[in-house]
C-alpha cells in the first residue's frame, strides 16, 4: 500500500517518521492559516500556541499520526507539481485539517489579527519548544522551497517586531 501525506506545516522540515520518497508540490483550493491551537507541542492548555491548518479558499494553492492528533479531519486530495497542470502528479494524498467546528475541534482558535496572533505566539511555549520557533522554521522551510506564503511571512515579521520590542523593553528595565 502506498500512502502519501501532505505536509504543510512542521512536516515540511521535521517529518518525525521514515519515508521512502518526498515530492514537492501543492494542493488547490486551500490556503495555510495559523488558526489551530497547540496545547501539546507549541503551547499548553493554559496558554495554547498557534500552528497552521488549511482553510478552503477558491483559487488559492498551498505548497508543500500522533503529531496530528489535534486535527479532527482527514481528507484525500490531489497533489500538483506544476501550476498549469490539470492532471495531478499524485491523487489521493492524506491531508490533516483542523475544522472550525468547536464541538469537534476544541483547540480551534480561529481568525485573529496579525497583532493578536503574534502576541500569543511570542508568549507560548510547549514541550516541542517556543511557538515562535515553529513560525520561523516554517517560514525558512517554505522560502527554501521557493514558496512565499504571505500569511506566514507577515506573521513571522510581526513576531520578529514583537520580540525586538520586548527585548528593548526588557533591556530598558534593567
Amino acid at each position: 500500500m502506498v500512502l502519501w501525506v501532505f505536509g504543510y506545516g512542521s512536516l515540511i522540515w521535521k517529518a518525525g517518521f521514515h519515508y521512502d520518497d518526498r515530492l514537492i508540490g501543492f494542493i488547490k483550493g486551500y490556503h495555510r492559516v495559523f488558526y489551530q491551537g497547540s496545547t501539546d507541542h507549541r503551547g499548553t492548555p493554559e496558554y495554547p500556541g498557534r500552528t497552521v491548518t488549511l482553510e478552503p479558499c477558491d483559487g488559492e494553492v498551498c505548497y508543500l499520526e500522533v503529531r496530528e492528533k489535534q486535527y479532527d479531519m482527514q481528507v484525500y486530495l490531489d497533489l500538483f507539481t506544476e501550476p498549469d497542470a490539470s492532471t495531478p502528479a499524485v491523487s489521493g494524498i492524506l491531508v490533516y485539517i483542523a475544522s472550525p467546528d468547536k464541538k469537534l475541534n476544541k483547540n480551534y482558535l480561529g481568525p485573529a489579527s496579525m497583532e493578536e496572533m503574534a502576541n500569543q505566539i511570542v508568549h507560548a511555549e510547549g514541550p516541542s519548544g517556543p511557538n515562535r520557533d515553529y513560525v520561523f522554521q516554517l517560514e525558512k522551510a517554505l522560502l527554501k522551497l521557493g514558496c512565499e506564503d504571505k500569511h506566514v511571512m507577515e506573521l513571522a515579521e510581526t513576531v520578529r517586531q514583537k520580540l525586538s520590542g520586548r527585548e528593548l523593553t526588557n533591556s530598558q528595565v534593567e
